[in-house]
């Protein structure tokens, strides 16, 4: 899995007043947990942008005062108004344990129900997957190469080894339903024939 590099700088002063001053110098609070103690930092509001807004899941290599940690992004909090980052928790991977991450689906093949005017319905854009931080994945890719008009794929279908799936198997991933186009065409026909 790809991994981008942020530094950060400890805070001394942990409360509303210092956390005020360093959002309006630039900087987001953050905390980091999941090790042996909790550290408490800032980073640059600017870093964190192309790690928040994009669809690419990644490990995040913290450089804190010169302690070196590989981490994900456990939580955000936002402004309500302005969407401004206002704080960030960072969990610390362990090479032993494993985590859970959402990562995006990445749909592959042609669907033959789609070609006869069948609509692709994706209903899951992400799959929560838990394992070990060595073992997962950019995208977790489903095939949609026999998928026929009313066929659907489900999560309990998609088998990956050394990663676990978490979300329910019965939840639908993808599905092809007949389009308004393909019903006009099977009531004409099927008006014709009588």
């Amino acid at each position: 899995m790809k991994s981008i590099a942020i530094s950060g700088s400890l805070r001394e002063n942990v409360g509303k007043r210092d956390a005020k001053e360093l959002r309006y110098e630039g900087q987001v609070p953050a905390v980091l947990y999941g090790g042996a103690t909790q550290t408490h930092f800032s980073v640059s509001a600017a870093d964190l942008k192309s790690v928040i807004y994009t669809p690419v899941v990644q490990f995040i290599d913290l450089d804190i005062a010169g302690t070196q940690t590989q981490a994900i992004i456990k939580d955000l909090q936002f402004h309500p108004l302005t969407d401004e980052v206002l704080h960030v928790d960072f969990l610390q991977l362990d090479e032993q344990k494993p985590v859970t991450i959402e990562i995006p689906i990445t749909l592959t093949g042609t669907s033959p129900g789609v070609k006869m005017g069948g609509k692709l319905v994706q209903k899951l854009r992400k799959l929560r997957v838990k394992a070990l931080p060595a073992n997962h994945q950019d995208t977790i890719e489903v095939s949609i190469e026999g998928l026929e008009v009313g066929k659907s794929v489900r999560v309990g279908e998609i088998q990956i080894p050394n990663l676990v799936i978490t979300n329910a198997v019965e939840d639908t991933i993808v599905s092809v339903t007949t389009s308004r186009a393909l019903r006009q065409a099977e009531q004409q026909a099927a008006s014709g024939k009588k």
